[in-house]
C-alpha cells in the first residue's frame, strides 16, 4: 500500500472517531442529562449547536481530501514518476526500446555534460 494511501486512511479514521466521540463528550458536559431524551436543543437551548457547520466543513474537506490523495497515490503507479531524472527516463526508454543505441549515446553525453 502507498504511503499516501495509508496517510489518507489514518487520517480519515481519526476523524470519523473524532465526528462519533467529540459530540458525545461536549454533549455530555453541557448537561445533556438533565433535559430528557431530546438533549437541551429541544426548548431553546443551543449548547453545541454553533460547531455543527464547522463540523460538517471539516468533515467534508477531509473526504475531499481523502479522495485527492487516494487518486494521486494510485495514479503514480503507473507511467513516470515526478522524483524520476531524465538519465532515468533515459535508460527506461532504451530499455523498452524507443530510441536505438546511437540517440542512447548521445543524449546521455549531452546529459552528463549539461
Amino acid at each position: 500500500m502507498n504511503k499516501d494511501v495509508k496517510t489518507a486512511l489514518i487520517i480519515g479514521g481519526v476523524a470519523v472517531a473524532l465526528f462519533i466521540i467529540l459530540p458525545l463528550v461536549l454533549g455530555l458536559i453541557s448537561g445533556w442529562q438533565g433535559y430528557g431524551m431530546m438533549g437541551p436543543w429541544m426548548m431553546g437551548g443551543f449548547g453545541w449547536m454553533w460547531l455543527v457547520p464547522i463540523f460538517w466543513i471539516v468533515f467534508l474537506g477531509l473526504i475531499i481530501w481523502a479522495i485527492v490523495a487516494l487518486v494521486r497515490g494510485l495514479s503514480q503507479t503507473s507511467g513516470s514518476r515526478p522524483s524520476d531524472s531524465a538519465l532515468e527516463v533515459l535508460k527506461r526508454r532504451y530499455a523498452q526500446g524507443e530510441i536505438d543505441k546511437e540517440e542512447y549515446e548521445e543524449k546521455r553525453k549531452a546529459l552528463l555534460e549539461s
